[in-house]
């Protein structure tokens, strides 16, 4: 069994930002495998399939990203998941765009929102995949960086990345987290 969360906001003035990759990567894997999201028993919306004979389920916390710990708590108790059979999908600025990195632990990286996941979970070994953002912003404006869309000659890359991000996701399930480090790092 597996549980995969992308990171992200609610709200359609959010949809498409930089800091929303991480919903969009398991949207794009829930309709790549014909599983539609539905309300989960708490704050954040699942989808349900099996990959490779394995239970699947993609989750999208449904507060804000700077609280999601509580919603990925909540989604771990509900599928009766262990961390090291989780992963976190999130936008990293340390990282240039269309990067990728898996890890099997780590810290927060001055990222809020895994911040709050280690905070609930009480734990840093939880397997995360970095996408990378990039950091184009002027000293004091990341939050609106962030919060921004892709710019129109970086769609294409970001199409690419997204791509990517869910064969990393699919190999994470079926090879496991070291094999898929291997390919996608």
């Amino acid at each position: 069994m597996a549980l995969l969360v992308g990171l992200g906001n609610v709200g359609a003035e959010y949809e498409g930002t930089r800091h929303n990759i991480g919903f969009d990567i398991v949207e794009k894997l829930a309709n790549k495998l014909g599983s539609p999201f539905q309300a989960g028993d708490g704050s954040f919306e699942f989808a349900q399939t099996r990959y490779k004979g394995k239970n699947l389920f993609l989750v999208k916390p449904t507060n804000y990203m700077n609280n999601s710990g509580s919603s990925v708590m909540k989604a771990m108790v509900q599928f009766n998941q262990k961390p090291e059979h989780s992963l976190i999908i999130y936008d990293d600025l340390h990282l240039t765009l269309g990067v990728l990195k898996l890890r099997p632990k780590g810290s927060d990286g001055g990222h809020n929102g895994i911040a709050d996941v280690h905070d609930k979970i009480n734990s840093q070994a939880i397997p995360r995949l970095r996408i990378g953002i990039g950091n184009d912003f002027p000293r004091g404006r990341q939050i609106d960086f962030v919060l921004s869309s892709f710019r129109s000659e970086d769609v294409e890359l970001v199409k690419q990345m997204i791509d990517n991000a869910v064969q990393a996701c699919l190999d994470f399930v079926g090879l496991g987290i070291n094999r898929a480090m291997n390919i996608h790092n």
